[in-house]
């Protein structure tokens, strides 16, 4: 009877090893297409700005990775996000899209108004939805 016993608790502790041992950690993320090399789009860079008393003027470059991001950008759709000077420090803002610029054109003029700061980045799109990371953000304060 003891034999009987200690042969079920060993098999037991055995049981929850192995459990432990064959679960993961974390969740699961959505599904991903998989990645064919040079199925890519590279990331619009050098995005940069001039600004008058009315509108700014943003301007970037974009080039293509023969190795890894050979698709050319049909498109660049241009997110902004807007806060107030009072707005706290380090709060969340959502990028919103404010205008899409077709190739082989790198420009985007959009008008502002005082008492903002402006958040702007940049994204390249292709064909079959296609899309590139984002470029870096600027920043554009104007008291």
């Amino acid at each position: 009877m003891k034999n009987k016993r200690a042969v079920i608790q060993a098999l037991m502790v055995l049981s929850g090893i192995i459990i432990l041992a064959f679960t993961g950690c974390g969740k699961k993320g959505p599904p991903v297409a998989p990645e064919i090399k040079g199925q890519q789009i590279a990331a619009p860079f050098d995005l940069k700005y001039t600004s008058d008393d009315k509108e700014i003027l943003l301007s970037w470059n974009h080039k293509i990775d023969i190795e890894k991001a050979a698709v050319k950008p049909g498109d660049f759709e241009i997110f902004m996000a807007k806060k107030t000077f009072e707005a706290c420090v380090g709060c969340p803002f959502e990028f919103k899209t404010i205008g899409i610029v077709s190739m082989p054109s790198m420009e985007f003029i959009f008008k502002i108004e005082k008492g903002f700061k402006y958040y702007f980045r940049v994204q390249a799109t292709g064909d079959d939805n296609i899309r590139s990371e984002y470029s870096k953000t600027v920043q554009f304060e104007f008291k």
